[in-house]
């Protein structure tokens, strides 16, 4: 059984007014790093709140960008169902639905347009799959819109790991008819005070990428047959996808003789990452990934994140992206879906990797 006590770890978050904690969960796979199993288990969990509920239903789950990308993957990925993500990327040639998200520090969200058009007249329900729900006035906001575009589709809901919603916002939803589906009920009226006792006295690194380290053996690998998330596809079909992804990683390396491993996902690309680790045994895996959001990381040891290292995004060079608590590996595996323009980024992300690890595969799936 998950508990908001077992789970949930509080965080400061840098320079943001609107909100100024950031609620880590240590089984997700992002911020911290973790066994994928335990973090797979819990995405099962989630999905098994919902099994039963809408029997005959057509369901479009969409996971939201970037913390939730794996769960909504996981979660799909047991139903017989479409599914999509948010993102924050720009993707050739595609149209988008916009919208906005509360408390981030990157606001603007979209959905790729093309794919809702293509499914929405066989869609009944749509199944929002979030990490945290708070205020719900994200997901209300992007209904709004998903109404007005698309009046077929009748009926959402909302899954997540975590719900913070007070009684008001919780009635809202019920007279919306909006179901909600979660783990573990937390309460967000003490979250601010825990998040200010801490310094922020941490270790802060801004990782050079203009020069390798010469002393990490860096081998990169590109694996074929690849489909994004972010334009949509058949859940299961996504699943067999990142499946046949991780056989072919898991031929092409060669871990023997690996002991202690780390795979690392980068920004919204983080299921097939986690899915990977967990078809490896012959190891201890961990995993976590880059991301977009800037949290202080401070000494104390109640505290969750303790390094940060500040990166530039693989996938814009000019954007911000931070890594936290790297630890030593025999082996640590890039997995991304960043293309080969992205040096910079890689260079800024191998760079901050090899201050404690030296044997590191970068595998592009893309």
């Amino acid at each position: 059984m998950y508990t908001e006590k077992s789970i949930v770890r509080i965080a400061k978050r840098e320079n943001n007014k609107k909100r100024n904690y950031l609620v880590v969960n240590r089984l997700q796979g992002k911020h911290i790093p973790v066994s994928p199993n335990e973090s797979l288990n819990m995405f099962h969990a989630l999905a098994e709140q919902i099994k039963g509920a809408y029997t005959g239903e057509k369901i479009l789950f969409i996971g939201f960008a970037e913390t939730a990308t794996a769960i909504g993957g996981a979660v799909a990925a047991e139903f017989d169902a479409y599914y999509m993500q948010t993102t924050r990327e720009m993707i050739p040639d595609e149209e988008y639905l916009y919208f906005s998200e509360e408390h981030s520090h990157a606001t603007e969200q979209k959905l790729v347009r093309s794919y809702l058009d293509k499914v929405a007249a066989y869609t009944d329900r749509i199944i929002f799959v979030e990490d945290e729900v708070t205020t719900g006035k994200t997901i209300l906001n992007i209904i709004r819109i998903l109404e007005k575009e698309y009046p077929q589709i009748q009926s959402y809901s909302v899954a997540s790991i975590l719900n913070g919603m007070d009684e008001d916002a919780l009635n809202n939803y019920k007279e919306k008819g909006i179901d909600l589906f979660y783990l573990v009920k937390t309460n967000h009226a003490g979250y601010g005070k825990i998040a200010d006792k801490y310094a922020g006295d941490g270790r802060y690194y801004d990782v050079c990428p203009d020069k390798a380290d010469e002393s990490i053996c860096v081998r990169e690998l590109r694996i074929g047959d690849y489909v994004n998330a972010r334009c949509g596809l058949d859940s299961k079909e996504y699943a067999g996808y990142v499946d046949r992804l991780a056989d072919e990683v898991l031929k092409q390396l060669n871990l023997k003789g690996v002991e202690k491993l780390l795979i690392v996902g980068t920004e919204e690309f983080m299921y097939p990452a986690i899915r990977l680790g967990g078809r490896i045994d012959s190891a201890e895996v961990y995993t976590h990934s880059t991301t977009r959001s800037p949290i202080e990381v401070s000494n104390e040891e109640d505290y969750p994140l303790h390094e940060r290292y500040e990166l530039r995004s693989l996938y814009d060079s000019e954007r911000k992206t931070f890594i936290y608590d790297i630890g030593v590996y025999d082996c640590v595996i890039i997995l991304t879906d960043a293309d080969d323009k992205s040096e910079t980024g890689v260079l800024s992300l191998v760079n901050a990797l090899g201050t404690k690890n030296k044997n590191i595969y970068i595998i592009r799936w893309c």
